[in-house]
């Protein structure tokens, strides 16, 4: 049975259809109610869905997120970031020949030949490494403009192929010209992971000698930032996208986007509470600061927006961040012993655990790269790595079905019309 909603608009009864959804919430279709001159009132989009996808589902009350139906702590246990990526791209996750072929298609397009690094000369050592990576993924379009036609399937397999595979060599440069070092070419026998840190951290003409642990740690950083639904930065893949424009200039929008602090920033932020607080013997003080509603601090990393029990990624990120914490002798790093002793302070304190304030994936994450020894400012290049294959994945789903070019509306509260006065007479 068709479900509807009736709404009355000046006496008259107008019928509004109940979109079924798979999973979670159904929708009223409100498309109908412009014809009776009147359209909804959303800002920021809370109570609307902008589009119909079948990539990845939350339920924030309880934790779950699913990529294709599968549930993240099932991936992020069983599976490498290889194979998410070809579940995000192709519904169905890869038997050994598929992921194998999938693998070599992506090694193989990991290099960035020669002329496009001087992309990287525009920028000094004190740039951020966001600004050059936002660069540097617009600038990818130069390389695949001829063949461009986002119509044909083909072509938009390529690009993501594309982008997927470049974007740890792009983020690795960027950091490499952050620190004044020569670029690492990408090597074929290493795994995602184990690239992304050997052209990071190697020497030119040194072997790769990456560590399992800090390797496994990062591709599961990739995996559970992989995608999550319709957030800021893929809704601004989608709108850019829906331009028609070249696919790498809609990415570039989406990672500009997921710089802001509120988004991508915020594993940063973490860390720059930490430095704030300082030292152990604050923490007591800055926890007040938190619970006082007249202070602006707030602890950074604790809850999250659209999780509402706890945050499945976390749960799963916990272990990979005591691991490394553990490998890399982090008990005597100051800031990281702040950290441990807020997650054990919001695990057990009946504030935090009423409010449901529990450490998110952006704790999390961020005590992990701290540990590594990755800079703040490369924090959110990582979260764009990662997210990679979720907006590449979500740009091919409205291309590939029938789509309109996005334009929101407004509620206008400016002046009535006027009548133009001349300078001579204001």
């Amino acid at each position: 049975m068709v479900q509807k909603v009736e709404i009355v608009i000046d006496g008259k009864s107008v019928e509004l259809p109940v979109l079924e959804a798979s999973e979670g919430l159904n929708v009223i279709d409100v498309r109908g109610i412009i014809k009776e001159g009147l359209f909804t009132f959303d800002p920021g989009f809370l109570s609307t869905a902008s589009c119909e996808s079948n990539v990845t589902y939350i339920d924030g009350d309880n934790g779950i997120l699913l990529y294709r139906g599968y549930a993240i702590d099932q991936l992020a246990e069983g599976s490498s970031h290889m194979e998410v990526c070809y579940l995000l791209l192709n519904g169905e996750l890869p038997d050994e020949s598929q992921l194998s072929q999938f693998t070599k298609d992506i090694n193989d397009r990991m290099p960035v030949d020669e002329h496009f690094q001087h992309i990287f000369d525009g920028f000094t050592k004190n740039s951020h490494p966001m600004s050059m990576v936002c660069a540097a993924i617009a600038g990818l379009a130069s390389l695949q403009h001829d063949s461009l036609d986002i119509s044909d399937p083909a072509y938009r397999k390529e690009a993501a192929l594309q982008l997927i595979a470049k974007i740890p060599t792009i983020a690795a440069m960027a950091y490499k010209k952050s620190i004044g070092e020569e670029f690492i070419a990408p090597d074929s026998s290493l795994t995602y992971a184990e690239n992304f840190l050997h052209m990071c951290f190697g020497k030119k003409g040194e072997q790769p000698n990456v560590s399992s642990t800090l390797s496994a740690a990062m591709d599961r950083i990739f995996i559970l930032h992989a995608d999550h639904e319709q957030n800021a930065s893929t809704s601004t893949v989608r709108m850019a996208g829906s331009t028609e424009c070249n696919p790498f200039a809609a990415i570039a929008a989406g990672t500009a986007a997921l710089w802001g602090p509120s988004h991508g920033g915020a594993n940063e932020a973490v860390l720059d509470m930490l430095v704030e607080i300082g030292d152990e013997s604050n923490i007591e003080e800055y926890v007040a600061k938190a619970k006082d509603k007249e202070d602006p601090f707030k602890l950074m990393g604790f809850g999250h927006r659209v999780y509402k029990n706890f945050d499945p990624r976390a749960t799963v990120m916990q272990s990979s961040a005591h691991a490394v914490l553990e490998e890399q002798g982090a008990s005597e790093d100051p800031l990281l012993k702040i950290a441990q002793k807020l997650e054990t302070i919001a695990r057990e304190q009946d504030y935090f655990i009423d409010r449901n304030l529990y450490p998110n994936i952006d704790f999390y994450s961020g005590i992990t790269l701290k540990a590594m020894g990755i800079p703040t400012t490369m924090f959110t290049v990582i979260f764009t790595l990662g997210r990679m294959p979720g907006w590449i994945t979500h740009w091919d789903e409205m291309i590939a079905a029938p789509f309109k070019i996005a334009r929101p509306r407004q509620l206008y509260l400016g002046e009535h019309k006027r009548d133009y006065v001349s300078i001579d007479n204001r």
